[in-house]
């Protein structure tokens, strides 16, 4: 059941380095983050997934030392576009029109309107924008590693000018927003292996207004 699944996960503090995630799982975790919605289907982000055990120990210099990043197998890291663009927000009207039988000027005048909306905004606004869309494409990641018995730990504690600098994202219009280390719980070790899920009740958290 998939919320067995959610309880089952947690964010992994220790992985063992001598076990690797399976690509074919890999696959399907990245294929959920493609499949993951978007604000008017922009994609406003690109995901990293590194494997390279140099670049990795850089990265986790500057994330906290978190061990992690060096244990597990797989580093996921989510980057944002820095702003939109007429550029961007026409390369994504063109993908549309070409999967849907063509440029209609439905299509055409709201790609239009959006870039009216967008493009006038403050690159800041617009980078923290793609950001929010990014953390729906994390969500589905980790919705997706628990149901295939994947561990991962999501991580925000990282200097992101120092990432993208090790990565290169600026050349590339990208700023790194979070980190998904995948791998395989350690048996010994994570403090918090055995430590019960603690989640606010239904009652405190929702709020049901009919």
């Amino acid at each position: 059941m998939f919320l067995e699944k959610l309880d089952w996960r947690y964010a992994v503090k220790k992985m063992d380095p001598t076990k690797a995630v399976a690509q074919a799982d890999v696959d399907l975790i990245i294929e959920a983050i493609r499949m993951a919605p978007t604000s008017s289907g922009l994609q406003p982000f690109e995901l990293l997934v590194i494997t390279n055990d140099e670049i990795r120990a850089r990265i986790q210099k500057v994330a906290w030392n978190q061990a992690q990043i060096t244990e597990g197998s797989h580093l996921l890291v989510f980057a944002a576009w820095d702003t939109y663009t007429e550029e961007r927000i026409d390369a994504v009207m063109q993908h549309m029109a070409e999967e849907r039988g063509g440029l209609t000027e439905t299509l055409e005048s709201y790609y239009t309107n959006l870039k009216k909306m967008y493009l006038p905004r403050e690159a800041e606004v617009n980078f923290e924008h793609a950001a929010r869309q990014s953390y729906i494409a994390l969500g589905f990641a980790m919705a997706a590693a628990a149901e295939l018995g994947v561990d991962c730990t999501p991580m925000e504690g990282f200097d992101p000018v120092k990432v993208d600098e090790i990565l290169g994202l600026s050349a590339k219009g990208l700023r790194s927003v979070t980190l998904l280390p995948l791998g395989v719980r350690a048996e010994t070790g994570d403090w918090l292996k055995d430590m019960p899920k603690v989640r606010k009740s239904k009652s405190e958290m929702v709020s049901e207004i009919a």
